[in-house]
Formats: C-alpha cells, sequence, structure tokens
C-alpha cells in the first residue's frame, strides 16, 4: 500500500519502522522542523525524522500546513493509498484529510472519546484510570473526533509511570495500525457522551502542590516524569522528584513539612494527613541521586517547609 506517514516524537517511531518492515511503501515522511537542542542549540531532527533518515526514507519539514496551498498539492501529488498520523503535531487540513483513498488514520493513546488531545497518556495517570489504550481513528476536521476503526486497552498498574505506558502503547499502536490497514474495518462513531480532553503540558504542571493528598502527588510524579517533571522548591531552589511513594503521615503535620530527612529517608506531610517518600531528586546542573545519597549532600531536616515550586 503507496502511504505517506506523519509523526514527530518518539511514540511515533515503532509504527514507521513497523511499516517498511511490512512492506508498505512510504512515499512520503512528515515530521515537525528541526529544532536548537542541547548545550549548542544545534538544528536537531526530531525522533520521527532520524529514523526516517536511516530507512532512506524522504522526508519533508513544513513549519504549518494551514492556508499551504503548495503543501497540500505536494501531498495530494503523492497518489496515496492512505496516511497514517501519529503525534505529528500540526493539524491536517480538510485538503490534505481527503487527498488520500482510504483518508487519514490517526493512531491515539487513548480510549476514544476519553482523552482527546495532546497528553492522553499523562491524563490518564493523573486521574488515577484503571486502564488506557490505542484507538486507531479515521481522521476528521475536529480534535480527535472521527470514527474509530480499532481499539485495544492495556491496564494502567498502580505503580505505573508515564515513560512505561508510552512505550507499551507506541508497540501497540504500531501493531493496530498495521491490521488496520490490514483488514479496512468497518468506521464507529465514537460515544456522544463521556469525551474528555488532555491539554498540552507546560512546566508549570509539575509544580507539586503539598496541600494534595499522597495519591494524588504520587500520580503526578509517575505522570509527568520525564517531562515536564515535578519539582518543589526550597530555599530558592528547585529541587526534581524523579520517583516518590505514597507513606504513612501523621496527623496534624502542616503539608510540605519534611517529617524524616536526615538519613536514609524523606518523608514529606501532605494534604489529609498523608505522607509522601520522595525516593529520587535531583539538583539543578547536578545528577540524579537515590534520597539517601541526596540527603548527604543536600541537608533538610525534620521540620523544614517545603515551598510547592
Amino acid at each position: 500500500m503507496r502511504l505517506a506517514f506523519l509523526g514527530s516524537p518518539d511514540f511515533a517511531v515503532p509504527a514507521l519502522r513497523a511499516l517498511v518492515a511490512a512492506g508498505h511503501e512510504v512515499a512520503m515522511v512528515y515530521a515537525q522542523p528541526p529544532r536548537p537542542a542541547g548545550r549548542g542549540h544545534r538544528e536537531t531532527p526530531c525522533p520521527v525524522h532520524r529514523a526516517a533518515l536511516e530507512l532512506g526514507l524522504p522526508v519533508r519539514t513544513p513549519a504549518r500546513l494551514r492556508h499551504n496551498t503548495a503543501e497540500h498539492e505536494a501531498f495530494a501529488a503523492l497518489g496515496l493509498d492512505a496516511a497514517v498520523v501519529a503525534a505529528y503535531g500540526l493539524i491536517l487540513p480538510k485538503p490534505m484529510l481527503e487527498a488520500p483513498r482510504r483518508g487519514c488514520l490517526n493512531i491515539h493513546a487513548s480510549l476514544l472519546p476519553r482523552w482527546r488531545g495532546a497528553a492522553p497518556i499523562q491524563a490518564a495517570i493523573l486521574a488515577g484510570d484503571a486502564e488506557t489504550g490505542i484507538t486507531i481513528m479515521q481522521m476528521d476536521e475536529g480534535l480527535d473526533t472521527g470514527p474509530m476503526l480499532l481499539r485495544e486497552a492495556v491496564p494502567i498498574g498502580p505503580r505505573a509511570t508515564a515513560q512505561e505506558l508510552h512505550d507499551q502503547l507506541a508497540e501497540l499502536g504500531a501493531r493496530l495500525v498495521l491490521r488496520a490497514l490490514a483488514e479496512d474495518p468497518p468506521p464507529v462513531p465514537q460515544p456522544a457522551e463521556g469525551a474528555t480532553y488532555a491539554p498540552k503540558l507546560s512546566k508549570e504542571d509539575g509544580r507539586l502542590d503539598w496541600a494534595q493528598d499522597a495519591a494524588a502527588l504520587d500520580r503526578r510524579v509517575r505522570a509527568l516524569n520525564p517531562w515536564p517533571g515535578t519539582f518543589f522548591e526550597h530555599a530558592g531552589t528547585p529541587i526534581r522528584v524523579l520517583a516518590a511513594e505514597p507513606a504513612e503521615g501523621e496527623a496534624g503535620a502542616l503539608p510540605g513539612t519534611v517529617l524524616d530527612g536526615g538519613g536514609e529517608v524523606l518523608r514529606v506531610a501532605c494534604g489529609g494527613g498523608t505522607a509522601l517518600r520522595l525516593t529520587r531528586l535531583q539538583r539543578p546542573g547536578r545528577a540524579p541521586l537515590p534520597a539517601a545519597e541526596f540527603l548527604r549532600g543536600y541537608a533538610l531536616a525534620p521540620g523544614t517547609v517545603l515551598g510547592s515550586g
């Protein structure tokens, strides 16, 4: 089948590789333009761009698609059977959605209509959902509103992190899109009720609010690492929390108060009489450390009150 592939981050790479391995003709790969990265701020291609070059595939990196008639015409001229889209980052206008014979298939990392939008994996963990999954969707002009072709659920374990779910769902998405192309299942409209939205995340979402209970803060740490990361402030220094777990609290303790911090354990009071044990931390410009090693180089004595960032 003659295809275009549109994607940018690591999540999309397994699908691109699977399509090539299955013998599909990928006529063009679309990815976000290279952006400055690293200490030298060198222009760096995104993961899909790099994978496409490794596979010997042509790549286009338009900065915009809306009102970009030349790009619409170039896409239509590819003579595609279908296009596969996975976390591309640009909204496809109507001329591009309608150009392939079988339209554009999107690999979305949730069980639609729950968690439409930019950050469905993180949103599922933050909400305490018991499961998430992949939906292969026939794209329309709405935000993840098109009819569904295939869905498959995966459980969210009690200690699951966003990175673990990301990797699992990326592989599942690759398998399901191959099935959708091979089987051409009939489209099923999304349910009218139950839609929720997962907006794009920012660094501000990583602030730890100690007034929340430990279960909610634990989910936030697991959902937002590695990006945008979770953090608190002490003496004007932002401290990243890379891993944590709920712990036994102390009644009446002010949220944000260090309950244990002088030795091997860093336990912080949270809302509702709960507590969170911080198990892996990082200071600016320093390496990530287990709590015991971190405390040997950065004192947080019991009774210290931490800021929320």
